[in-house]
């Protein structure tokens, strides 16, 4: 075995141990439900949950989150654009047309968002 993936190795085993550590630990000093008791019931607090375990949330709340994560990770990938425009700016490859584009199609796409009003929330 090579030397270059030990490190790799180590990493791994280093994982997979505090992974068991942390699954016995729990298992060792966890609760245990009594018998009486409901298993895997709500608990809040040091005091039982009462009335409706399981609250509801508005759609309006998943929209917004989920066009957060594609804004988001879109706008990450103009990083590695970032930091080697300087170098393709260096061999003369075009670099600013494509980005240009991009950047359209993220405000296109804002603007379409805002126009169906998947953002306003007294609806």
């Amino acid at each position: 075995m090579s030397s270059a993936y030990l490190p790799f190795l180590i990493q791994i085993v280093l994982a997979a141990g505090i992974g068991a550590l942390v699954i016995g630990a729990s298992h060792l000093i966890g609760q245990r439900a009594a018998k009486n008791r409901i298993k895997d019931s709500a608990y809040e607090c040091g005091v039982p949950a009462g009335g409706i375990v399981h609250s509801r949330f508005s759609i309006k709340f998943y929209v917004t989150v989920m066009l957060f994560i594609i804004f988001d990770i879109e706008v990450v990938f103009l990083i590695p654009w970032a930091f080697i425009y300087r170098d393709f700016l260096a061999h003369n490859l075009p670099i600013f047309g494509p980005i240009l584009f991009f950047i359209g199609l993220l405000v296109l796409g804002l603007f379409y968002e805002i126009k169906k009003g998947a953002l306003e929330w007294e609806k």
